[in-house]
Order: structure tokens, then C-alpha cells, then sequence
């Protein structure tokens, strides 16, 4: 990691393309921040655009902007990412993922700084720098075809690879440190992590690198501290033994082997229908202002609240939008 912190000392400050490769949940945003900090543009937009998470038409829209009457539903102009960041940063992430057609105006604005709008005929400037990010490797996609050859060098003026959590054991006490410090001040906790756990987080692989390794301890501290004497959970795969926290009365250790993603991945569920009925509450189940408040679309919420079978407004309940 020193020789990534190196790298990324030297070209913060440059006006350069950036292409940040490395499995997911390595921390390749947070290298993004970091390059976007320095001077000049660190007091200008940093926006994100997480190419894999919308559908090519979104995704030219979110990207470049579209006209009044582009396509059904555009009742009025909108700005793009690329405009938005202008003199900042974008953040490109899961650039493997985007589509042909997108890569060929994406390689155009990288050569000239020059794009339109979907719908549009005039010609917009962009200053922003671009960063990207991907899980994939992007040599075998453009040997089938999935990826343009051109914009890939365009890309990779500068590569930063960034390796896996388990290449990086000595970080990981500290990295769970950092999370236990945060979650116990997000939840009021007062969570320790005991010796054994420590041992045990050291020794595991984590194949979701750090955000498993977050969402693991995000469990520990929603579920209580670590035991004197716990009983261990193995994880069948990476035979790693965690210490089984001790958590409120009434739940029920589970009798057959879990797996640490396993545990991770139901942290994370509980944590979020903690935080969900907590925007709920703030704003007496008014979901239009919770779902501004945590800053997802109205449906998506909505399909969380089914999802977790929290409780619905009441019968003559409204929802006013502010």
C-alpha cells in the first residue's frame, strides 16, 4: 500500500486519467478521494456514477444530460455528471461494465473534452477529471470484444492496482479499529473487541476484503460485544473461528456453521432496517422525505420497506411533499 500512497502523492495534483483496478471492496473509492483532494480540484465536485447500477439510456442521461423531450418523460432539461463536475472530479466506477455504444462518446470526451446532451445538438465543454475504477480485467474484455481497445489506453494513463485485503494482514487490525470506533459512536455503543476476536479477524482471508471486513464488525457492534468464553462460528471455507457475540436476551445462537459473508451480509441487512425505521420515525413515515433524507429514489425505498416488512402508513395517512 505504500507504493499506492506514493502514486498517488505524485499525480493528486495532475490533470491526468486515472484507472484504479482491484477486486471489490478493496477501497478504490477511497483512493478516488484521495486523488481528487489535492489542489487544484479538491474544493470542486466530486460526483460518482457507478456505471454497472443503470441502464445504458439512464446511464447516457446521468453521464451527459439529456433535452426537454429527449424521451418520454423529460418534461425539462437536465445537466450531466460531466457538466456537474466541471473543474472537479468524476468518478467512473464499474467502468467495465459500460456499454459499447457509451464507450464510444465517453472516449470522445476523454480526446477532446467535448460531448451533447442526449437529445441535443450543441456542443458542451467538460473540464473534469476523470477517474475509473473496475473490478474486471479489462484486457480479456477487449479481447472479446466487450471493450473498446482505444478508450482502455485513453483510461490507463496512470494504473493503480490496489491489493486484496489478505495481502494486506498488518492493516486490518487497524482498518477494525477504525469501524468499531465509528459504529459504536453511530449506534451508542460501547463495544471492545476482545483478543481472540482480533486474532481471528487477522488470520481470516476476507474474499470481500474491506467492506466485509466493515460490515463484520458493523454485526459485532449491532449484536453486542464478544463473550469471556464464546463459542466459535466457523466458516467452513476459510476455517476461520469468530468468537460469537453475546447479544440480547432471547436470540438464539444458530446450530449449524456460518460463515463470516454470511454474517456480514446479515449485518448489513440489520443495520439498514435499523437506519430505515430510524428516517421513518424522524419524519412520522412521510417516505417521500425519508427516502431524500437517506438519499435513495422514493421506489427503492418502497421496496425496502416490503422487503423488510417494516410497518406501512396507516389507513387516511398522506404524504406531503415539502
Amino acid at each position: 500500500m505504500q507504493s499506492v500512497r506514493d502514486v498517488v502523492a505524485k499525480v493528486a495534483g495532475v490533470n491526468i486519467t486515472v484507472l484504479l483496478l482491484g477486486e471489490s471492496g478493496v477501497g478504490k473509492e477511497l483512493v478516488a478521494h484521495a486523488l481528487h483532494r489535492a489542489p487544484p480540484r479538491g474544493s470542486q465536485p466530486f460526483l460518482k456514477v457507478n456505471c454497472a447500477a443503470l441502464p445504458e439510456d439512464l446511464l447516457e442521461s446521468e453521464l451527459f444530460g439529456h433535452e426537454r423531450g429527449a424521451f418520454t418523460g423529460a418534461y425539462q432539461g437536465k445537466a450531466g455528471k460531466f457538466e456537474l463536475a466541471q473543474h472537479g472530479t468524476i468518478f467512473l466506477d464499474e467502468i467495465g461494465e459500460i456499454p459499447l455504444r457509451l464507450q464510444a462518446k465517453l472516449l470522445h470526451i476523454l480526446q477532446d473534452g467535448e460531448f451533447t446532451r442526449v437529445g441535443g445538438q450543441r456542443v458542451l465543454q467538460s473540464d473534469a477529471r476523470v477517474i475509473a475504477a473496475t473490478n474486471r480485467d479489462l484486457e480479456v474484455a477487449i479481447r472479446a470484444g466487450r471493450f473498446r481497445e482505444d478508450l482502455y489506453y485513453r483510461l490507463s494513463v496512470i494504473t493503480i492496482r490496489i491489493p486484496p485485503l489478505r495481502d494486506r494482514a498488518g492493516e486490518i487490525s487497524v482498518l477494525a479499529d477504525h469501524f468499531l470506533r465509528r459504529f459504536n459512536v453511530e449506534y451508542g455503543r460501547s463495544v471492545a473487541m476482545s483478543d481472540e476476536t482480533r486474532r481471528a479477524f487477522t488470520d481470516y482471508a476476507w474474499p470481500g476484503n474491506i467492506r466485509e471486513l466493515e460490515n463484520a464488525v458493523r454485526r459485532m457492534v449491532v449484536l453486542g460485544s464478544a463473550p469471556a468464553r464464546p463459542e466459535p462460528i466457523m466458516d467452513a471455507e476459510a476455517g476461520l473461528a469468530v468468537p460469537a457475540p453475546a447479544v440480547a436476551p432471547g436470540w438464539v445462537a444458530p446450530t449449524a456453521p456460518t460463515s463470516l459473508k454470511t454474517i456480514a451480509r446479515e449485518a448489513a441487512r440489520e443495520a439498514e432496517v435499523v437506519v430505515i425505521r430510524d428516517a421513518l420515525d424522524r419524519v412520522k413515515w412521510n417516505r417521500v422525505k425519508a427516502a431524500r433524507m437517506l438519499k435513495i429514489s422514493y421506489r427503492t425505498l418502497l421496496y425496502k420497506i416490503g422487503g423488510y416488512g417494516l410497518a406501512r402508513l396507516l389507513p387516511g395517512d398522506t404524504e406531503l411533499v415539502a
